[in-house]
């Protein structure tokens, strides 16, 4: 066996093919590279890139390799490195790859997918546009698929228990940009962060991480799009008293928009109502509790039917406290339809009418995903010239139930609480007084509300006049309606543009 890997590395060494010895047992070939160049239209800009979609070693604390991440990269041909910013672009989960933001609209081709909601993805063939709002007019872009996603995988000495949880992600992150920037001579030039999700819980600490290790790297804005910084705004559970005050606004928009509450008003003049009415009446109520008179418990369900469009008796029997699960359904039941969570503006009908929540999923996932998938599939092997032996994994099922959430190392006293990174963005932003952030909201999003970025952002000591607020008439993924495809083109654009002239 030994003569064998001893031949099998002279002949690689012989003829080239490269190889690395990680052990006396296994030999890891050298990382993969597909380029290819292109010519595009970006912001009326003519422009020739070369993309490159390549794997990346990480190595352990030992020095041994320990797991390739795979990353695909758009670069600005004839540009100066040290000057050209770089953008570095990952969706959440955990368990995701960065196919939604790529295909749906950092990337130099996007897919399309009904604007109003309405309509199914249906089956293949899909439709895929040239991106004419892809901002490599200002900026290099490089998507980033975390390890069990995409391509990304545990190599050599490595163990997904290394990669799964928020310390371990936020460090391999970190860790791969540290490297791509020091190999595309990157060390000068004005660096972002784009997460969506949980791919903005990741920012904000890979933020935190990349001030250490030995290799201080400032970044100089962040993009979150539909921001998650702090869970306990974002989780509709039983007795989470935080979410039922967060969920109030988005789930007034969404009544409105089916036509079942806000008649007459537009939707940012409903959504302040709500929010007044969330801050002013309903949270102190929620924090008396059993305290409430008789009469107060009758004054907030009327208040609540007013805003949600639920029956006034549901809400009683609800104890005054709507889980969003049960909202999905309750709003359309009478329709026998639920709506969606990644955007309220999704509706479908259900196989089982008189259930508690939603039974097939949610309708604005399973009304698109196939069209994302098909399409950057397609694009992978045509467009990009990938050539894999593998499936490139969009999302990896098996990561969201392994996923390690303590944000301390073993060893230090933690006590179990909700997932916050909000604190750790709030220090790197006052140890850096130059970062800005932006933070990208959908009116319909009943996964992570708007007003709970509101909410967050008015806490932690987040330095206010440097965090900018959009607001989009749709959901999680805004993009997916043209309108605020637009419109989040053009806010980036120019959320950059003020960060780099300043």
């Amino acid at each position: 066996m030994k003569s064998l890997l001893f031949l099998c590395l002279l002949f690689s060494s012989l003829f080239g093919q490269s190889a690395i010895a990680q052990d006396s047992t296994k030999v890891i070939p050298e990382p993969k590279r597909f380029e290819a160049s292109h010519t595009g239209t970006f912001n009326n800009q003519k422009i020739n890139y070369k993309s490159v979609v390549e794997e990346t070693f990480l190595r352990n604390s030992k020095g041994e390799v320990a797991a390739s991440l795979w990353s695909t990269a758009y670069l600005k041909d004839g540009a100066e490195p040290s000057s050209r910013p770089v953008t570095f672009i990952f969706n959440g989960g955990p368990g995701s790859a960065s196919i939604w933001l790529h295909m749906g609209f950092f990337g130099p081709k996007v897919v399309k997918v009904d604007s109003e909601a309405q309509e199914d993805d249906g089956a293949a063939p899909y439709r895929v546009v040239d991106n004419t709002s892809a901002l490599l007019d200002i900026t290099d872009l490089v998507f980033v698929d975390p390890i069990g996603t995409g391509y990304s995988q545990v190599l050599g000495a490595g163990k997904n228990e290394d990669y799964w949880g928020l310390v371990e992600d936020a460090n391999s992150i970190a860790q791969f940009i540290r490297i791509w920037i020091s190999k595309n001579q990157r060390w000068q030039a004005p660096k972002f962060l784009a997460g969506e999700s949980f791919g903005t819980t990741r920012a904000a600490k890979v933020a935190e991480v990349l001030e250490g290790d030995g290799q201080h790297v400032a970044l100089n804005g962040i993009i979150l799009i539909s921001q998650a910084l702090d869970y306990q705004g974002s989780s509709s559970w039983e007795d989470n008293l935080t979410s039922f005050f967060t969920y109030i606004p988005a789930m007034a928009v969404t009544a409105r928009y089916h036509g079942k509450a806000g008649q007459g008003k537009s939707i940012s003049e409903f959504a302040a109502e709500a929010r007044d009415f969330a801050y002013t009446t309903y949270l102190p109520y929620l924090y008396l509790g059993a305290k409430n008179s008789p009469e107060k418990d009758e004054e907030i369900a009327e208040k609540l039917a007013y805003f949600t469009g639920l029956n006034k008796a549901y809400i009683l029997r609800s104890d005054n406290q709507i889980q969003m699960h049960r909202f999905k359904k309750e709003l359309l039941r009478e329709e026998g339809k639920a709506i969606g969570t990644l955007d309220g503006r999704f509706s479908s009908e259900e196989t089982d009418k008189a259930s508690e929540g939603p039974v097939l999923g949610d309708p604005s996932d399973y009304m698109t995903e196939g069209a994302y998938t098909a399409a950057f599939n397609h694009y992978l092997d045509v467009g990009l010239k990938v050539k894999m032996d593998r499936p490139y994994l969009a999302s990896n099922s098996q990561i969201g139930g392994a996923w390690r959430w303590r944000p301390v190392p073993d060893g230090r006293y933690w006590e179990p609480s909700f997932v916050s990174t909000a604190r750790a963005l709030s220090e790197v932003m006052h140890r850096n007084p130059k970062m800005k952030v932006m933070v990208a909201n959908g009116y319909y999003d009943l996964i992570t509300p708007f007003f709970d970025a509101e909410f967050t952002f008015a806490r932690y000591d987040f330095p206010q006049d440097r965090i900018q607020m959009y607001y989009y008439e749709a959901g999680h993924m805004m993009y997916n309606r043209q309108e605020d495809f637009d419109s989040l083109a053009q806010d980036i654009r120019g959320f950059m543009n003020g960060v780099l002239k300043r």
